[in-house]
């Protein structure tokens, strides 16, 4: 643990830092976008035309973090679950996975609690409540299968296009084309997360715990089913990265290197 902390330490910093930021941006733009004293609140009044507005500036936010020196490098995960099924397809060492999730949650409370710190009652207004994800009108079982789906979606489009010669510069391209779509047309029925470490930062100073369950549990179910789907297909997946192509180094590759040199050197 202690060797790999050591080493890795970067990418773990990284990752938190991805997800701070990802979640400063979202909490920006909801108050820009919702909150009653916003000028742009008044000048668009129609919700579907903001939220397409929200899409877009969320899926930017994705694309802009995925294609940074710092997502090149980590991977940008930003995701403990999406960090969870790469442990799962062996393509991320236990102990990274660990890290990588601790990261992940501290650094979407601590932006959070930065935007809160400095947004007086903005972020608290009842129109952005934290930025939370919550269950909508439909309930939280609708919720709870919707975030499957968006969840499993993500992931099969992340696999096909990131294991694909032709199109893998593009994977973070099509994630946050994925995450656009979602914000329009999935958040009125769980609020579109699909991040346990996302909906905990934004639960967190409102208390809002009684549908964490779904948040947590969901995108996990959604994105197993999406590399079993994938790996019955007999498709390969090369590494946990949206990014591969750049000269930053990867510690997934490293792992992987290092469990086929194991696995050489136990053989007869």
């Amino acid at each position: 643990m202690g060797d790999t902390l050591r080493k890795h330490w970067p990418e773990y910093l990284m990752e938190a830092c991805e997800l701070g930021i990802f979640m400063v941006s979202a909490s920006v733009f909801t108050i820009l976008l919702y909150h009653p004293s916003s000028p742009a609140l008044q000048a668009i009044p129609n919700e579907f035309i903001r939220r397409i507005l929200m899409g877009v500036a969320i899926g930017g936010t994705l694309v802009a973090l995925v294609y940074s020196p710092w997502g090149k490098q980590s991977g940008a995960h930003m995701n403990p679950a999406f960090t969870l099924v790469f442990l799962h397809l062996r393509k991320v060492a236990p102990w990274d996975a660990a890290f990588y999730a601790i990261a992940q949650f501290g650094g979407g409370l601590t932006g959070i609690l930065l935007v809160a710190g400095v947004s007086s009652n903005l972020l608290a207004h009842a129109a952005v409540n934290y930025i939370a994800t919550v269950p909508g009108q439909s309930g939280p079982w609708i919720a709870f299968a919707a975030e499957i789906a968006i969840s499993c979606l993500l992931l099969l489009v992340v696999l096909a296009v990131s294991n694909t010669a032709k199109f893998a510069r593009s994977t973070g391209l099509f994630a946050g084309s994925c995450v656009t779509l979602f914000i329009i047309f999935e958040s009125p029925f769980s609020g579109m997360s699909m991040n346990p470490a996302r909906t905990f930062g934004s639960a967190f100073l409102p208390h809002l715990w009684s549908t964490l369950w779904i948040y947590f549990a969901a995108p996990v179910i959604g994105m197993f089913l999406a590399a079993e789907m994938y790996v019955l297909l007999k498709c390969r997946v090369a590494c946990a990265k949206y990014h591969h192509q750049n000269n930053f180094r990867c510690i997934f590759c490293e792992y992987q290197a290092a469990h086929q040199k194991k696995i050489s050197d136990a053989a007869p």
